[in-house]
This record gives C-alpha cells, structure tokens and sequence, in this order.
C-alpha cells in the first residue's frame, strides 16, 4: 500500500478509536440548554471532531509525533436536551468509568455547565480534587434562578468544595460583576486576573501563571479537573465564543499554556467549553478547538 500523503491524510481524528484500553478518552457532552445566551453550544462535540481531520499530528516546532497516540471515542452522553441540573447524573455516570481507566479524559462540551458534572466525576473516581479554570468569567452567578453555564463554579460551592480547591486565571474587566468578585474573594479562590497574565509591569505571561495556579492545587489535591472555557480567548480570534470579550489571551498563549498544563501528571481530566459553531467564522473556532485537542495530547505526551 502506497504511503503517498497526496493519497491519504493522517490526521489527528485517525487517532480516535473505539479501543478501551487507549490511555487517553475523549467524550462529547453536548449540553445547549441553560446558556445564558442562548445558541448551538451542543453542536461543538461532533464540530471539532470534524475539525481534527483538518490537523496533522506532527508539530515541527517541537517535533512532535502524535502518530503513535491513540485515544478512546467514548461517544457522546444524550444531554442534549436536558437542563444542566438534569445532565449531571448523565454525564458523571458515563465520565467516571472512564476516569478510573484512563490516564487523562477529554470532555468535549457543550456550554460551561459540564464543568460541574466533570468535577464530581473525577471526585467519584479519585477522591478530593482540585479545579482550575481559564475563563474570562468566575461563574459565580446566584443559583437561585436555576443551574446556567453562568453558575458552575457557585454550584460547587453550594455542593461543598471548598474555595481553596479552585484558581481561576484569565478573568477580564468589564465582563464580572463586583459581587462574584467578593464571593471569589470570600470563598478563597485563587483568582489571577488577565493583566497578571501578560508580560510586564505587573504580569509574567499566561502559562506561567497557569502553571503557578496548578501548582498551588496540586499542593492541596490528588487530583485536578481543567476547564478550558474558549472564551478566555481574545474576541477577535474567537468569534464562536458567544462570552469571548476583547482584551482576552492570543490563541497561542491558549495553546502554550494547553500543553504545559497537560503535562502535569496530577491533571486527569480536562474540558473545552462554550464553544458554539452556529456563530463561527470562516471555521476559526472550530480550527483553534481542533488544535486544542492535539495540544492535550502533545502535553500528555510529555509525563
């Protein structure tokens, strides 16, 4: 058989299969419903594995070789058309089995109310755990009203994590309120807004402020979940991300920062959310979404 690349594309979706024992999974948990904006969120899972037949699995910056990597397709939980109160026991139950066999799993979202139901799954799986967050947003919002993607990180306060366990890095002006800024405040997060996270006067760079946060979790957990919400991600370079807000990282710093946090061998778990491809341009955030992937897998590489 000829291996001509004008005959046939490796590409990082060949890396998907339905093998149980690769040592990364990949799940979709395409939750729509409670978005604070209303839009396609739940369209995202099969969006970006569409997308990474457009990546090599080769980075000549690094030379690295994905090839050899496999990943377990474990499908998608049927949330999508369930409010996230009720998505939770879904997607915990199918997430956990795969925490407890895999070395690192990829939860494709769906709006930012998967990051609740990841964390309980890793906590089912593995005990105590930590969360980090690189958003614009603390999703702090009252829960009074219901459970939004404006209000993950609330509800695990209200289930009994500790503030402590969370750092949140990326946060933007203009797009929190004072409020969840005292509750972060109040609660102990470890919150590291965006002009910390650039080089400078008062910053040293995105990942380096990244890594710091995980390093502050991983001296108090076991374990930690990453939520990897697009919107962190400059407006401009993310038109897909419906809470995306200018003055947001570069795609590269995203990117950096994915695979030194991918690295880490306490990370078992990980999230990419509010992406919805119904606002998507010229397929950008589908692309960047697509390249995120292979950054986990590049940084997973790394342990």
């Amino acid at each position: 058989m000829s291996d001509s690349d004008c005959r046939s594309w490796f590409s990082a979706a060949d890396l998907l299969t339905n093998d149980a024992s690769a040592p990364v999974a990949l799940l979709g948990a395409p939750l729509g419903l409670g978005s604070i904006t209303p839009g396609r969120c739940d369209l995202a899972p099969a969006t970006v594995r569409a997308a990474m037949k457009r990546m090599s699995v080769y980075d000549l910056e690094t030379e690295t070789d994905l090839s050899a990597m496999r990943v377990f397709d474990a499908g998608d939980v049927a949330v999508e058309t369930l409010e996230p109160a009720d998505a939770r026991d879904p997607i915990v139950e199918a997430l956990a089995p795969l925490l407890r066999a895999q070395d690192l799993v990829i939860l494709l979202g769906g709006n930012n109310a998967a990051t609740r139901p990841a964390v309980h799954a890793l906590e089912e799986a593995h005990g105590s755990v930590g969360l980090l967050t690189l958003d614009a947003h603390f999703d702090l919002r009252d829960t009074d009203c219901g459970l939004t993607n404006g209000n993950p990180i609330q509800a695990l306060l209200d289930d009994g994590m500790p503030g402590r366990h969370i750092a949140q890095v990326g946060l933007l002006p203009f797009a929190n309120t004072q409020k969840a800024h005292q509750k972060a405040k109040d609660a102990g997060i470890h919150v590291v807004p965006m002009n910390m996270c650039r080089p400078g006067r008062f910053g040293s760079g995105f990942t380096t402020r990244a890594m710091d946060a995980l390093d502050v979790l991983a001296r108090q957990c076991a374990y930690i979940h990453v939520d990897f919400d697009i919107d962190v991600v400059e407006r401009a370079h993310m038109p897909g991300a419906p809470g995306a807000r200018p003055g947001g990282c570069s795609p590269q710093d995203f990117f950096e920062a994915t695979r030194a946090i991918c690295a880490h061998p306490q990370v078992r778990s990980v999230d990419l959310t509010e992406f919805d491809p119904s606002l998507d341009v010229a397929s950008i955030s589908a692309l960047t979404a697509a390249r995120w992937t292979c950054e986990v897998l590049a940084g997973f590489l790394q342990r």
